[in-house]
């Protein structure tokens, strides 16, 4: 078992502008707590979304099989609750509704007390022309890196 447990979507940082960020609990059963303490998780793909009860939910987040759990088995994938407050809630709802922004997963984490915890933000699409100018400033960053280096 590892010990510190940091499961990152690194796409979703180029992918969208995030604008807010909240920290939520997440409602799992047994053998998906011990699945996420190894490390065999993935949320490159998840998004969240909201039910009719006004409910938020994890999609699409991947967490693998225990490999000791019996018929008790979870499913891989599937939709899974997100505990916050209903302040926090409401606010997040009302930004989704009226702005269209969406709620993506950034970072899964086990805290000390050893829950699982995810990082969601408020984030907003980028534009095709704004990726591009991403990986043009990386490039430029490589490259003043490499000179530095060399010059020093």
């Amino acid at each position: 078992m590892q010990k510190n447990i940091n499961i990152q979507n690194k796409k979703a940082r180029f992918e969208y502008e995030i604008l807010d960020t909240y920290i939520a609990g997440i409602k799992l059963t047994g053998t998906e707590i011990k699945s996420i303490r190894q490390g065999k998780a993935r949320i490159t793909e998840s998004f969240c979304e909201f039910n009719e009860k006004g409910e938020l939910f994890v999609i699409n987040m991947f967490i693998e099989q225990y490999s000791f759990g019996s018929f008790y088995n979870h499913r891989s994938k599937g939709e899974r609750k997100l505990l916050l407050n209903k302040k926090e809630l409401k606010k997040l709802r009302k930004e989704v509704q009226n702005v269209g922004l969406t709620i993506i997963p950034l970072n899964l984490f086990i805290t000390e007390r050893g829950w699982a915890k995810l990082k969601i933000g408020l984030c907003k699409g980028k534009k095709l022309y704004d990726k591009r100018q991403v990986l043009k400033d990386r490039d430029h960053k490589k490259s003043l890196d490499r000179l530095k280096k060399n010059f020093s």
